[in-house]
């Protein structure tokens, strides 16, 4: 249900010129708010504070349509780069913060590690399968979440299969840790933290400068972002954010992620903890998997998921997302969905929920918090992914989805 624009919202106020769908936005701050109480309760404040930084996110996400699968896409099909520009800069900022604060091994009592990991064929392959099931799912790790809390029935599909690919990529990734691979590679231990910090940037810039030149040639100049619809601040409830400012709360965001959590922001862990869990209750002895006997495995997996922080930021996320559509009157479910489309969810999820597995993180697990983190599997991970997606852009007419919707991140 939407209210008018005098209507008093679900907190007895006003907000003028507003249409708030105030049952949705109800539940999903109840959630929110007593999700904060449960986990502080249950956990501890840190914990808790990452539901609320994952809220964060899915705002941010939601109300800039901001996500990788759109933006590289837009880019092959329409030759616009302004989403990629956006990127660029997001993992550009997060950076030059984080990469610093990673070289310091802490703050205060806080650890902190980067998210840097091998660099091998399991990278590789496994972003390329990303990146083609990121076309066929309509979302990638992010996009898929936030989707799913602004209402999409279809990226429902995508997420439980996405978390069935991701168990079965536990159950396969120690095989494909044997295959050739290159121990993990930190660029600030191996050149230096100012060498490191400005060879990433350049690189960054250098994608940004190639979409730009590939942009202009069709077009003549670059896409500009739109202007605010609304006046005053309540653009920042209805949306859409311009790109570049989404990017830079989500670089923000990402930042406080490491000096909370003690690590960067990752997404497709809880997928697998989450299909693992359900596995378990249902008598798959995943517990006896090589993946899920290693020490930090074996412990999420007999813990509660409140415990795990990718989890927690995973739920906030969805919360956060919902929230968002909510405010600006956009929550929609949708349940009538052609069936070539549905395929089209089911096998991107399981291809994305097993690639990210392999490859150790989604486009942000691996590409943003890695590169951000000075790992050179980041890099690896971003060139292979957008070649599986050149692939995954090219099947998709195959089950109907060919055009560029804005809103399918």
């Amino acid at each position: 249900m939407s209210l008018s624009a005098s209507a008093p919202t679900a907190s007895g106020g006003f907000l003028p010129e507003l249409a708030v769908d105030r049952s949705p936005a109800t539940v999903a701050a109840a959630f929110l708010l007593a999700g904060f109480a449960a986990i502080w309760w249950l956990v501890d404040l840190r914990q808790a504070t990452l539901l609320l930084i994952g809220g964060g996110f899915g705002v941010a996400l939601y109300h800039g349509s901001f996500g990788f699968t759109g933006a590289w896409r837009r880019m092959v099909v329409e030759r616009r780069g302004r989403g990629m520009r956006a990127q660029m800069l997001m993992v550009g900022v997060a950076a030059i913060a984080m990469m610093p604060l990673i070289a310091a091994g802490s703050l205060g009592s806080q650890p902190l590690v980067g998210a840097i990991a091998p660099v091998g064929v399991s990278v590789l392959v496994g972003a390329a399968i990303f990146g083609l099931g990121m076309q066929l799912g309509g979302g990638c790790g992010s996009g898929t979440l936030f989707t799913v809390g602004g209402g999409s029935t279809r990226m429902l599909v995508t997420l439980a299969f996405f978390i069935v690919g991701a168990v079965i990529g536990t159950a396969h990734l120690p095989w494909w840790l044997e295959q050739p691979s290159l121990p993990p590679i930190g660029l600030g231990t191996e050149l230096g933290l100012p060498l490191a910090i400005a060879v990433t940037v350049a690189g960054l810039a250098a994608v940004a400068l190639i979409t730009a030149v590939i942009e202009k040639r069709p077009h003549g100049g670059l896409e500009s972002e739109p202007a605010p619809r609304r006046p005053g601040w309540r653009w920042l409830l209805v949306g859409p954010w311009p790109l570049v400012g989404a990017g830079l709360a989500l670089a923000l965001l990402n930042i406080a992620t490491l000096l909370v959590a003690g690590h960067p922001w990752s997404i497709t862990y809880g997928f697998g903890l989450w299909g693992a869990k359900i596995a378990a209750a249902v008598g798959v002895p995943v517990e006896t998997w090589t993946f899920w006997t290693w020490p930090a495995q074996a412990e999420a997996l007999s813990n509660s998921v409140l415990a795990d922080t990718v989890s927690v930021m995973d739920f906030g996320l969805i919360l956060g997302a919902a929230l968002a559509a909510s405010l600006a009157g956009k929550f929609a479910p949708k349940a009538a969905l052609p069936l070539a489309s549905l395929v089209a969810a089911a096998a991107g999820g399981l291809l994305m929920g097993y690639g990210a597995r392999l490859s150790f993180g989604c486009n942000i697990g691996a590409l943003f918090s890695g590169i951000a983190s000075g790992s050179l599997h980041g890099w690896l991970w971003f060139a292979s992914a957008f070649v599986g997606s050149l692939v995954g852009v090219a099947a998709r007419p195959l089950f109907g989805l060919d055009g560029f919707k804005r809103r399918q991140a």
